[in-house]
C-alpha cells in the first residue's frame, strides 16, 4: 500500500487551479460590477435578472463589505492561492504538513464566510446573486477537498477514504442550499 502522505495528489491540484481560475472570475466580475454602481449608483447591474436574481442588492448592503472594503477583493486576492499552491503541485513542488494546516485554515475560512453569506443573502437581502452563487459553488467542494488531503498528510489512514465521497458532500451541500433557498425565497417560481 502506498504512503497517500507522500504521493502528489495531482487531482486536488488540478481542482484547485480550476476552481481558483472559477472563483478569481466571479470575483473579478464582481469587482467590476461594484466599480460599475460607484461610477453610477442609478445603474442596473449586468447581472440583475430580477429582484430575486440579482447582484446588486448584495453589492450594496452592509453584507457586501463586511470588512470595510467590497467582498470580492477578498476573492481577487484569495483565489490566487489556490491556483498557485495547484500549479505548484503540478510541477513537482512538496509542501509540509503545517502549511497544508494553513492552506486549509484559508479555505475553513472561506468556507465558513461562504456559508455566513448563503444566510445572508437567502435569510437577509432575499436574493440571489449568480457571481455570489459561482463563488458559493467553488468555494464548497475547495474545502471538502483539502480537508480530507490535510488528513490524508496528517497520517489519519481513514481519510484517503474519504476522497470519493467529496463529489456527494458537494452535491449533498449544494442541495441544502438550494432546499432552504426554495422554501424561503420560492426561486423555482421565479424562473
Amino acid at each position: 500500500m502506498p504512503d497517500t502522505r507522500s504521493a502528489r495528489p495531482t487531482v486536488l491540484a488540478v481542482w484547485l487551479v480550476i476552481a481558483g481560475v472559477v472563483g478569481w472570475w466571479a470575483a473579478f466580475s464582481l469587482t467590476m460590477e461594484r466599480f460599475h454602481l460607484l461610477a453610477d449608483p442609478d445603474a442596473i447591474a449586468s447581472c440583475d435578472f430580477s429582484l430575486l436574481v440579482q447582484c446588486t442588492a448584495n453589492l450594496q448592503s452592509a453584507q457586501g463589505s463586511v470588512f470595510g472594503f467590497p467582498n470580492p477583493i477578498l476573492g481577487l486576492t484569495g483565489w490566487v492561492a489556490p491556483v498557485v499552491v495547484g500549479v505548484a503541485v503540478l510541477a513537482g513542488a512538496r509542501f509540509a504538513r503545517w502549511f497544508w494546516w494553513c492552506f486549509w485554515a484559508g479555505t475553513a475560512f472561506a468556507f465558513g464566510f461562504v456559508v455566513w453569506l448563503i444566510g445572508q443573502s437567502v435569510f437577509v437581502l432575499a436574493t440571489l446573486c449568480p457571481w455570489c452563487m459561482v463563488t458559493w459553488a467553488v468555494t464548497i467542494p475547495t474545502f471538502y477537498a483539502v480537508t480530507v488531503h490535510v488528513l490524508r498528510v496528517s497520517g489519519i489512514r481513514w481519510a484517503r477514504r474519504l476522497g470519493p465521497w467529496v463529489p456527494l458532500a458537494t452535491f449533498l451541500s449544494y442541495a441544502v442550499v438550494a432546499v432552504i433557498a426554495q422554501l424561503r425565497l420560492d426561486w423555482l417560481s421565479q424562473l
